[in-house]
């Protein structure tokens, strides 16, 4: 039955891209994605959200976590437009998601941010609170690199206390680090640490192995600013988090990694060294076309 075939490949799909399997993830929501055509494009099948979309929505991250974005957004647009003609609120709502976090991967706060907010209006109009700790993650994470955490902050906290009342534990590991980022933003680096530990024992516990990289990554940074001392410790968590990351192949968070440790090499006088992670950084930056952080990195370079 290609609807049931559809629909198992989209929930393993899901599974693997909760993994970090993300190329797994992206070969089983094509086979959903390609199977469901023309008028089944805007049927439920009886689930809460159209497959079609969905399927797309997780393409479009999926795609994006491996930098891949020019194949992420036609994915993502391609599901908005789905959605647009059914207008079903969870469609649209995933939809959002799926676009804003292409978007948000890359850089482009100016597309990030409306997309996702409004992702974020759909879900709290329609009443959809199983989703809001999600979307409340992308949104939070695209309001701290906007350097605006006074809106980050209370939406993030507001996540954190619904998966913790609620026993969300999918979304435990995401919401943490969403918030311990922007206790970073706000230099509030203890909070910041304890929220990265608890990311990395949720991830490693559930076997996320894409958030066990970005919390690695968010504890050497945490590292490198709280105390010199503590340059082995960032060094080593860089270290863990750019192995996890080119294992995955999440080239733009392999990008940050090498940032990171350019940064922390040329912290502490090892320029050669920082010169050559802070060259790989701009590499990656400029093929992917992550035009955010490229000045920042060339202007680090510049220096040493």
């Amino acid at each position: 039955d290609i609807v049931l075939q559809a629909l198992a490949n989209l929930f393993l799909g899901a599974a693997y891209w909760a993994q970090g399997d993300y190329h797994q993830a992206i070969a089983c929501l094509m086979q959903t994605a390609i199977s469901l055509d023309g008028a089944q494009r805007r049927e439920r099948f009886g689930q809460a959200t159209l497959p079609a979309v969905q399927s797309r929505a997780f393409l479009a991250a999926g795609h994006a976590e491996l930098g891949m974005f020019a194949e992420g957004r036609a994915l993502g647009e391609e599901g908005l437009r789905i959605a647009e003609a059914v207008m079903h609120p969870s469609s649209l709502m995933w939809a959002y998601y799926g676009v804003g976090l292409v978007a948000l991967r890359q850089g482009d706060l100016p597309r990030a941010i409306p997309q996702l907010e409004r992702a974020m209006g759909i879900c709290q109009e329609a009443d959809l609170p199983l989703f809001f700790p999600r979307m409340a993650a992308a949104l939070g994470a695209a309001y701290t690199l906007g350097g605006r955490a006074a809106d980050a902050v209370p939406l993030l906290k507001q996540a954190m206390e619904q998966t913790n009342a609620t026993e969300m534990e999918g979304f435990q590991a995401l919401c943490s680090l969403s918030l311990g980022e922007v206790q970073v933003l706000a230099d509030r680096l203890e909070e910041a640490h304890a929220l990265g530990e608890r990311a990395l024992a949720l991830a490693r516990e559930h076997q996320e192995r894409g958030h066990e990289a970005y919390a690695l990554r968010l504890l050497g940074e945490i590292a490198m600013r709280r105390d010199p001392l503590e340059s082995e410790q960032a060094e080593a968590r860089y270290q863990q988090a750019l192995a996890l990351a080119d294992e995955l192949g999440m080239r733009p968070l392999l990008a940050h990694c090498h940032y990171g440790l350019g940064a922390l090499y040329a912290k502490f006088g090892r320029l050669d060294q920082a010169r050559a992670e802070l060259s790989a950084a701009i590499e990656l930056y400029r093929t992917m076309d992550m035009t955010f952080w490229l000045p920042q990195a060339e202007a680090a370079l510049a220096r040493v």
